[in-house]
């Protein structure tokens, strides 16, 4: 196998098959959880889009504050390794374990390098984020201590917000609002009300991500008492929220369109259609006994059809908001 075949892997499954000796680069990726980064991606593209039509976009500055965000999301997936392995809710048996490497548990890294990497990243974004606050305010302040804080307190005490069904509503927040238009205000300086309203339906999108990740965890997490909204609402209704939540991107989408917050070529998320129907009839049942052939991160079950669902809808929205932008056509 060549190396950027690993990369390919490891950005695709969170890991390499076994065997497989990773590379500094493979490692990085599987340390980092780069595979579900994509979710960032598409927020911060989304909001920079949001800004083009304004004529006054900076495209400098949207590619370092992407960066900062990219780096930002990185830095939260090994907080929450971090956390987790302390908390006692990640171990040698847990699903975390089982479907992807745990940085310190395989012997990737030890804690105390885990620890280096977060300090090192989390230092460069205070850079991005000093250098974009004097080139645009301190309003980017507010929305850059906001991100951290929700992000670090997610896991970390004494909030723990996962730990309370806290966990599903601070993804929205964070994916949707505070990325989507805090992207936009980087890029323009503006900080008009309608961005926020056009970052609700992608923010809830990534929530779905979550809630079938706690769905799949709901019986270690309940067992350690880690209350996630799936934990408190039981799998079957946790099963329907996230349906309701997958529908409501859609309808949010098209009532945008027909309100004319957003181009009418953000409709190509409609798109995604088909694969909204395999998923949501994915939610509608049980999860199997055992994996299907050659399933790459079990026991993950309903988070891998809401992320596959999430990545086709982000890019598809994302791609109707290039074309509003070459031809902007509203309702």
């Amino acid at each position: 196998m060549s190396v950027i075949s690993n990369w390919v892997e490891a950005l695709q499954t969170t890991h390499l098959r076994e065997g497989i000796e990773p590379d500094p680069v493979s490692r990085w990726l599987i340390i980092t959880r780069a595979a579900v980064i994509p979710m960032t991606f598409f927020s911060a593209a989304i909001g920079g889009l949001l800004a083009v039509p304004g004529g006054n976009a900076s495209l400098g500055l949207w590619a370092l504050c992407m960066l900062g965000l990219v780096l930002a999301h990185a830095s939260n997936n090994m907080q929450n390794d971090y956390f987790d392995l302390e908390g006692g809710v990640d171990t040698p048996d847990s699903a975390r374990a089982q479907y992807a490497p745990h940085p310190v548990l395989s012997g990737m890294i030890s804690k105390r390098g885990l620890v280096r990497a977060i300090v090192l990243v989390n230092a460069v974004d205070i850079v991005i984020g000093a250098a974009l606050t004097w080139m645009r305010g301190w309003t980017i302040l507010g929305f850059a201590v906001a991100g951290f804080l929700i992000s670090l307190f997610y896991v970390a005490p004494p909030l723990r917000l996962k730990h309370h069904g806290l966990g599903e509503p601070a993804v929205f927040v964070v994916w949707g609002p505070l990325m989507i238009a805090g992207t936009s205000f980087v890029t323009t300086g503006e900080n008009p009300l309608w961005v926020w309203n056009a970052s609700i339906p992608y923010g809830l999108l990534v929530m779905t991500v979550l809630f079938g990740k706690h769905i799949d965890k709901y019986e270690s997490d309940a067992a350690k008492r880690v209350r996630t909204l799936p934990v408190l609402l039981g799998p079957p209704l946790a099963r329907r929220v996230a349906q309701g939540l997958m529908l409501a991107f859609y309808v949010i989408v098209v009532l945008q369109v027909l309100t004319g917050v957003l181009g009418i070529w953000t409709l190509a998320v409609l798109g995604s259609l088909p694969r909204a129907r395999m998923v949501l009839g994915i939610y509608s049942l049980p999860p199997p006994e055992t994996p299907p052939k050659d399933y790459p991160v079990w026991p993950l079950w309903y988070v891998s059809a809401a992320f596959v669902l999430t990545r086709q809808a982000g890019a598809l929205f994302t791609l109707g908001l290039v074309a509003n932008a070459l031809w902007p056509v509203f309702v």
